[in-house]
């Protein structure tokens, strides 16, 4: 198969990095994760979002097109699990809407991030993971990180909210939608191998029938 890029978006624990692992190990590929422990704005961001909003974004902008630029030019495919896309379209959105990133800010993040993005390749495939809210609210339960503990069933719908409403209007690749509540890759290895060849047929330009 020639050099493809698939990125994996999706809500608040919905699966993303754990089919990233497991597609990228079964596949060979190049692997790019979200930078969350080492991103230095967390902190901040976490005890005062109103002042430190735009940083983050900024951080996440600038991490997310230099590691997509790394793994373009990496000669292997490669799968990432998150979309820089989700970064303006999802999460800025939201930060704006719940009044915690000024329309000023916001304007200047959107004219920065849409020039950015007008650079980069666009990725050959995108894995949209979508998952009941309740599920997502037990999962990040159950996984327990500290940063994850304000996160409530309503924002989890909101950003649900705008998934559907970017996925509408997105067009610069093909989408796979999974139903990553319903689809068990992690522990049955049935379903990650359903998972992996309906990627393979998607990728080869098939008619699939989404998970």
């Amino acid at each position: 198969m020639t050099k493809k890029i698939i990125v994996v978006a999706g809500n608040i624990g919905a699966g993303k990095t754990s089919l990233t692992e497991r597609i990228g190990a079964r596949q060979g590929w190049a692997t790019g994760y979200e930078s969350v422990s080492d991103n230095p704005y967390l902190p901040d961001f976490y005890a005062d979002m109103k002042t430190w909003s735009f940083h983050l974004q900024i951080y996440f902008l600038g991490h997310r097109a230099r590691q997509y630029l790394e793994l373009a030019n990496d000669p292997r495919s490669a799968i990432l699990d998150r979309s820089i896309y989700e970064d303006a379209y999802i999460f800025a959105r939201a930060l704006h809407h719940l009044g915690n990133l000024s329309e000023r800010d916001y304007l200047s993040y959107r004219r920065l991030f849409d020039l950015v993005v007008g650079s980069l390749p666009p990725p050959n495939l995108l894995i949209y993971l979508k998952c009941p809210v309740p599920v997502l609210i037990e999962r990040i339960q159950r996984r327990a990180r500290g940063i994850e503990t304000g996160i409530t069933a309503e924002y989890l719908s909101l950003l649900d909210s705008f998934y559907d409403d970017w996925l509408r209007s997105f067009d610069l690749c093909p989408v796979l939608t999974i139903q990553s509540g319903a689809v068990d890759y992690v522990h049955k290895p049935q379903a990650l191998e359903r998972v992996t060849q309906i990627i393979a047929d998607k990728l080869a330009g098939k008619d699939v029938v989404e998970l």
